[in-house]
């Protein structure tokens, strides 16, 4: 059984802003590959181009791309953008991830 991948209302603002200076029809395109300090790593990229099988995600005028791949390992993890003193940054609350790394783009299952 597979849980949805949400996007907070921060994230979609933030994504909204970041995407209303791109040309039509760009969205955000975030990914999992091997690698990083806990093994996995998020990729985030703006992305004008979309493969028939990836999953869309919108929300406030806020468009995510996530590819068949990364899916499994996102599987009920919600996109959120964090302001905070350390800076800037969209973080993946991931309730797989076993651990994580400082950066918060790093983790294992």
């Amino acid at each position: 059984m597979t849980m949805a991948i949400t996007i907070s209302e921060r994230a979609a603002k933030r994504i909204a802003r970041i995407l209303s200076k791109e040309p039509s029809g760009t969205a955000l395109r975030i990914s999992v590959s091997g690698g990083g300090c806990s093994g996995f790593q998020y990729g985030f990229d703006l992305d004008a181009s979309r493969a028939e099988d990836d999953l869309v995600l919108t929300r406030d005028g806020a468009t995510v791309l996530i590819d068949q791949v990364s899916i499994p390992f996102m599987d009920g993890s919600e996109i959120d953008y964090v302001d905070d003193l350390i800076g800037q940054s969209f973080q993946i609350k991931n309730p797989l991830a076993t651990s994580s790394c400082g950066c918060g783009t790093s983790f294992a299952i």
